[in-house]
């Protein structure tokens, strides 16, 4: 395919459902004039509690959708799909730009003098070496808490955003972490940041909460640049919406969450 055809196709976004649409609103503020496909898997949501050999093999399944369809880039907007699956991938498609999403721990863990930092993640991204390897290259400069997070982007996935439910279940996780015992929280997982003005009253006003989206966004475009595979369009780029589940509820939320502020 010539190099003016590549520069015109879409960038696949994928997600194990539809919590990657937080990292798809960070891609479409820095790279607007881009049209994307996003892929939501909620028929086998949560990854984050299956084990490593389900979530690499439900990966490459749907990956190998979206390359079928014609891409010029991808983005793992999921965190536990990213440790499981993200180097294979590369070996895989060997010159397609593929960019995958970690735990903003490096701001955290910088952003003042050792600071105590709460990083919430799924089970599964915890157990990860990618994850333990990350943690450890900061260890130094901060006090780093892991806590799993199972059940989470269950509340999400329903659209439950600021229920009553979603409170208790928060402020039940949370309660031995509130009171200034904490200077920052990492949401580890591209669900959590629907659930951040919660996880932010809950925890409180002068705990700084960091999340991947911006970060990951802009590394595609770099990459892309790198490859001379942006796009010349000068209008506003399209978003289609895909989900493993043929219902349109899920779909709707999709696009309910990318308009959100």
């Amino acid at each position: 395919m010539e190099k003016e055809q590549l520069r015109e196709l879409p960038v696949a976004v994928f997600d194990s459902g539809v919590g990657g649409v937080s990292v798809l609103r960070e891609l479409a503020k820095i790279l607007p004039n881009e049209n994307y496909i996003y892929y939501g898997d909620s028929r086998h949501a949560p990854y984050g509690t299956k084990t490593l050999e389900e979530v690499r093999r439900l990966t490459f399944e749907h990956v190998g959708e979206l390359f079928a369809c014609g891409v010029k880039g991808l983005v793992i907007a999921c965190n536990t799909a990213t440790s499981a699956a993200v180097r294979l991938l590369r070996e895989r498609y060997p010159g397609v730009p593929i960019v995958g999403i970690e735990p903003a721990v490096k701001p955290a863990a910088c952003f003042k003098e050792h600071p105590s930092v709460l990083v919430l993640a799924t089970p599964m991204t915890i157990r990860e070496e990618k994850f333990r390897r990350l943690m450890e290259r900061y260890e130094d400069q901060a006090r780093i808490i892991p806590l799993p997070c199972p059940g989470l982007m269950e509340f999400i996935e329903r659209g439950d955003l600021r229920g009553e439910d979603l409170r208790l279940y928060l402020s039940k996780l949370l309660s031995e972490y509130r009171e200034n015992r904490v200077d920052a929280a990492v949401l580890g997982c591209t669900h959590y940041p629907f659930a951040k003005d919660l996880i932010q009253e809950v925890l409180g006003s002068k705990v700084r909460i960091f999340d991947g989206g911006e970060g990951t966004a802009r590394e595609m475009k770099r990459r892309l640049a790198g490859e001379d595979l942006l796009s010349g369009r000068t209008e506003k780029g399209r978003v289609e919406f895909r989900n493993s589940l043929p219902d349109p509820e899920k779909i709707e939320l999709c696009r309910k969450l990318f308009d959100s502020v």
